[in-house]
């Protein structure tokens, strides 16, 4: 089958397409697209349920790790004052890892603009398709509808005005089934009038769905963007409480980090084994939901030497038919006008009646032509297979980067945060903190002090 213009499947589709599939029992599945069949359906389930074990394996890590430095550090000596060593490249590397995960943001917002933009080219392309068809069918009603119209009046009366002339009379029905048979040929050619299947609906449905998943992003991208900005700040402030709140937070992110990760990696298997071959499943698709004929839709959606067009035939009849009508009307204008003057005006309108209908016919021939529909599920396969696919898998790496960051921060942030300084209110006569650096220097000994007068007791 011929690819549309302008549309081939990218390296990344081959790549994604190439790896191996496998159902609940690990047995081999085949990579081509069938969302319809169980075991596909297992297929990509199993790889959400990748991710599912990545965040139980993470999660178990970071269990163990706090579980270890929490029960099984050493007891610090009496008076130690400094602390332990390897405190500031803790805290440096939670620093690290919240600026790894900026940076995964920055990729993420990338990733859903392109995603984005992907989905809204698809929803164009089925909007433009959707004028084509309805284009096509308002041709159509316009011109039978002004073809009967003539039957009915102009070419009835004009009957009754030629009476007296039997051959005149003759030529004037013969125009007459002429112009039933444009009128039925005509009808044959609005092939997507009572077609359940709406490109309008199908592109609205599509929008609604990806609003909704740009915001989800945002909002998530937002959400990981301040947990990385406060718990920096928690940790350039030394603020115990501000880190721990984060790390609850960072806790919560992780979870949905790891939820979006084997989303998009489903997502990005299933869209690559779409695009390696769509017209095979995009036919079947079509075929059930419209029930229209394969020639048909082999016609528009391969747009090939190989496949004929189905109203050719329709056209040509109707064609012919057309010159037929305007030749006998030209014929009756030489012979009847002299003798019937009233049979001008009918004439007259007839033939602009004619010529609004060929006008109409040239611009329905364009229409029908498989260039315009073929270009438009062209650009849709670009749009899906190429800009949502590349946003995919750069939110795929948001993804994987975000997980990495938040579970080196939350092995980091509670060493980080039993290194702070604590907090003692009664260091000051004036109640003000003081933090422990300070606390020591006051503790040495030093040789005088004198004592404020502020801070005298008066005698009573």
């Amino acid at each position: 089958m011929g690819a549309p213009p302008g549309y081939r499947p990218s390296a990344w589709v081959h790549l994604l397409h190439q790896l191996p599939r496998a159902d609940f029992q690990l047995r081999p599945v085949p990579s081509g697209f069938a969302p319809q069949e169980q075991e596909y359906q297992q297929a990509l389930l199993l790889v959400v349920a990748l991710a599912g074990l990545g965040l139980g394996l993470s999660l178990i890590f970071i269990a163990v790790y706090l579980i270890r430095f929490c029960c099984c550090r050493p007891p610090e000596p009496p008076g130690a004052k400094s602390p332990p060593p390897g405190g500031g490249c803790v805290t440096w590397s939670c620093i690290a890892a919240l600026l790894v995960g900026c940076a995964g943001i920055g990729i993420g917002f990338y990733g859903n603009s392109e995603t984005s933009d992907g989905v809204s080219q698809l929803s164009s392309a089925l909007l433009h398709a959707n004028h084509t068809l309805t284009a096509i069918d308002h041709l159509v009603l316009e011109m039978v509808e002004r073809l009967e119209e003539a039957v009915r009046t102009e070419l009835t009366t004009l009957e009754e005005v030629l009476t007296q002339r039997t051959e005149l009379v003759a030529a004037t029905r013969g125009a007459r089934r002429q112009a039933e048979a444009v009128a039925q040929q005509l009808q044959g050619l609005a092939f997507w009038q009572g077609v359940p299947l709406s490109p309008l609906q199908v592109a609205e449905d599509v929008s609604f769905v990806e609003e909704y998943r740009w915001l989800a992003y945002v909002l998530l991208l937002l959400l990981e963007l301040l947990v990385c900005l406060f718990t920096l700040l928690g940790l350039a402030k030394q603020s115990k409480w501000l880190v721990i709140v984060m790390t609850v937070v960072s806790l919560l992110v992780l979870v949905l980090s790891w939820g979006s990760m084997g989303l998009e990696a489903a997502a990005a298997v299933g869209l690559s084994d779409f695009c390696s071959s769509p017209d095979t499943y995009i036919l079947n698709l079509t075929r059930e939901e419209t029930g229209l004929g394969s020639d048909i839709l082999s016609y528009y959606f391969l747009c090939n030497q190989a496949v004929s067009n189905p109203f050719q035939q329709r056209l040509t009849l109707s064609q012919r038919a057309l010159a037929n009508i305007h030749s006998q009307l030209q014929g009756l204008e030489r012979e009847a006008v002299p003798q019937f003057p009233s049979a001008q005006k009918l004439l007259l309108s007839l033939e602009e009646t004619l010529n609004v209908t060929e006008g109409n016919f040239h611009q329905l021939v364009a229409l029908l032509h498989c260039r315009g529909l073929h270009k438009d599920y062209g650009a849709a396969l670009r749009g899906l297979c190429e800009d949502a696919l590349e946003g995919l898998l750069f939110l795929l790496l948001f993804s994987l980067l975000s997980a990495g960051a938040l579970a080196t921060a939350l092995c980091s942030l509670p060493r980080a945060w039993a290194l702070f300084p604590p907090r003692n209110p009664s260091a000051s006569c004036s109640g003000s903190h003081l933090s422990e650096p300070f606390l020591h220097a006051r503790l040495e000994p030093v040789p005088h002090l004198r004592s404020f007068p502020s801070c005298r007791r008066r005698p009573h």
